[in-house]
């Protein structure tokens, strides 16, 4: 396999056009940690953009930051928290769950758009990209949005490039808003709730006036081994369910404890900080439950998106019918289950039950063999198919980018 790697812009301009002369599809990676996530795909070249690292500009006090996108998000996150600033998002880190090393890109974070827990309340990662600069499947550079919200032109454009997996540009550079981080943070813990008590909670806890900022529910298993960041919670085999709040202190504290008095006929409600709240969070964004090394690595993973009032229902459906295990995010808006393997991961099952509830699933891991019979993303229907495919076509023509990553050779 010919690995192209590239140093600047111009570079990238040149590895599009030789692809699109010799009819030659090209894999977009920075550092390959997400790799296992899409369609197998077809291709005899990897354009490698870890070569562009740099981090070009970051204006702590205009909350900015312009990198390249095969900047180790790592290391960027690392630049900002020098600061006491953060991405609000929550970019979700997939290396336990794939078992991968830690390898992640900035571009890689925005490419596949995964947010954590406070994604319900600061969006996710393209509500907060202001700017990008992007070699076409035409072999053009091009830039759109900018470095304020004011400089509307473009704006649009570049958030269409969040979620892509690359099927539509190759990423140069990004212009990313970062936040300050919290002074403080509080998390609610209540255990044994089942998922459905566990889903009530979680809707009160977030309709509340309080500015919850994560609502996760952790099911009891009897598989599952302790994990870090949630072992200090109590043991696997009973449930928690998390409720984040977040600030200056004075405020989080005030705002802990009167949530806490209002959940009470709920059950016991202990409050951990800081620190323990912290670890305990970044388990779910990271689903350190259904991590790779774990007793249940060789799982295949769905990721659910759903409205959080059906979450509860139906992940408690799903575990009874396949025996599988199930983590509840975003107040039960997100739904991670780990089922038992069989040939088709699950899908017809996981995709007629998802659609019933008004949701839709992503196969996130799975073997090789499943990912080439499954529709790893959701299928689309009819018109939402033909307006995407007008869109790939008018960014890249000749489906020279990722061909063939989000959409099943042979599928409908």
């Amino acid at each position: 396999m010919d690995v192209l790697k590239v140093r600047d812009a111009a570079d990238v301009e040149a590895a599009v056009r030789a692809a699109i002369a010799a009819e030659q599809p090209l894999e977009i990676i920075g550092h390959g940690s997400k790799r296992q996530i899409g369609q197998l795909m077809a291709t005899n070249a990897v354009l490698d953009l870890a070569g562009l690292n740099a981090v070009k500009s970051y204006e702590p006090n205009e909350l900015i930051v312009t990198v390249e996108a095969g900047a180790p998000l790592a290391d960027v996150m690392s630049l900002i928290d020098s600061k006491n600033q953060q991405f609000a998002f929550e970019p979700a880190d997939t290396a336990a769950l794939l078992g991968t090393p830690l390898l992640g890109t900035i571009g890689g974070m925005i490419a596949s758009g995964l947010a954590g827990p406070r994604r319900i309340r600061a969006g996710g990662a393209r509500d907060h990209l202001l700017g990008a600069h992007a070699v076409s499947g035409f072999g053009e550079s091009f830039k759109t949005g900018g470095k304020v919200v004011k400089n509307v032109t473009g704006y649009d454009l570049c958030k269409l490039l969040a979620g892509s997996w690359g099927t539509l540009a190759v990423m140069t550079e990004v212009t990313l808003k970062v936040m300050p981080r919290p002074e403080a943070e509080r998390t609610l813990v209540l255990r044994g709730l089942d998922d459905i008590a566990a889903n009530r909670v979680m809707t009160e806890a977030l309709t509340s006036p309080f500015d919850v900022t994560g609502a996760a529910h952790v099911p009891a298993s009897a598989l599952r081994a302790e994990v870090s960041g949630l072992d200090g919670l109590g043991s696997p085999r009973e449930a928690i369910t998390l409720l984040r709040l977040e600030g200056i202190l004075a405020s989080a504290v005030h705002r802990a404890k009167a949530l806490a008095a209002g959940l009470a006929g709920s059950g016991t409600v202990e409050i951990v900080e800081d620190a323990a709240s912290l670890a305990a969070w970044s388990a779910v964004r990271d689903v350190l439950p259904f991590a790779a090394s774990g007793p249940l690595g060789a799982r295949p993973v769905w990721r659910i998106v759903c409205p959080p009032a059906t979450g509860g229902a139906l992940g408690l459906g799903l575990a009874r019918e396949t025996g599988g295990e199930v983590v509840y995010d975003w107040g039960g808006g997100l739904i991670w289950a780990a089922l038992p393997p069989k040939a088709d991961a699950q899908a017809v099952l996981v995709r007629r039950r998802t659609a019933a509830a008004g949701g839709h699933a992503t196969l996130v891991r799975a073997s090789d063999a499943a990912r080439r019979e499954v529709d790893v993303f959701p299928p689309q229907a009819g018109g939402v198919a033909a307006l995407s495919e007008r869109l790939r076509t008018s960014f890249d023509p000749k489906h020279i980018l990722n061909r063939g990553r989000m959409i099943r050779k042979g599928a409908a």
